[in-house]
């Protein structure tokens, strides 16, 4: 459950990022072949896919990945895109394995938008890393901003309560009816108030990117949550 702010229904810190390990295909013990310098299929095994990738220094330059971690990222989003592009709708089922206990669908659409950065309806090998690099790698301002972005449901630069509403109720559909301890059902709309209370600085209803930012910041709980992701590669 990628950038959920503070402590998620239901979970530990250590279970999240266990979660979060399984949710990166480079994770997963069974997709991490042992790299070959000298291969010739090191070099993305280009022949085999339908969306050829950027080069590999061309990559490195524009992420914070070293070329042997891009390598292995290669292998493990292949592993589950052999055509080197992700659909939505196969991004829902790829997602949809780790949350068998709900409904993690909504929840998937909104992660894959965020993914999906120039709006054409897949996402390619360069648009995983290029956000990868972001939550993995990124600072603490380009983290906070990345997820401010997945919140950002309609891109207008702010987040408004129905937004917020959406992103928690997909949340709580994902973890499940059956989470310990048992939640409410109005959870969600609670959630919601609670984070315009804390981030919503001007009272105007809306929280821009400058508001969340601020907020977060001071937040020390989220600012631990943003230390599930360091060091994941």
């Amino acid at each position: 459950m990628l950038f959920f702010l503070g402590n998620p229904p239901g979970q530990t810190k250590k279970a999240l990022k266990q979660r979060l390990l399984r949710l990166l295909p480079c994770c997963r013990p069974q997709s991490i072949p042992s790299v070959s310098e000298n291969s010739v299929e090191d070099e993305f095994e280009l022949s085999t896919v339908c969306h050829r990738p950027e080069g590999l220094e061309q990559l490195q330059e524009q992420t914070k990945f070293s070329r042997k971690e891009l390598q292995v990222l290669y292998r493990g989003f292949k592993n589950e895109c052999p055509t080197g592009l992700v659909n939505e709708e196969n991004f829902k089922q790829i997602y949809s394995q780790f949350f068998p206990q709900g409904d993690s669908g909504t929840y998937a659409a909104f992660l894959f938008n965020a993914f999906d950065t120039d709006h054409d309806g897949s996402i390619s090998f360069e648009d995983f890393v290029a956000g990868l690099s972001v939550i993995l790698r990124g600072t603490i301002d380009d983290r906070l901003s990345w997820a401010f972005n997945l919140y950002d449901l309609n891109k207008d630069g702010c987040i408004t309560k129905e937004e917020m509403l959406d992103i928690m109720k997909s949340i709580y559909d994902m973890m499940g009816k059956y989470t310990y301890p048992a939640m409410q059902e109005e959870a969600p709309r609670e959630h919601v108030e609670n984070f315009f209370q804390k981030m919503d600085r001007n009272k105007d209803g809306v929280v821009t990117i400058e508001e969340f930012i601020e907020s977060c910041q001071k937040d020390e709980n989220i600012m631990r949550s943003m230390q599930l992701f360091d060091n994941v590669i």
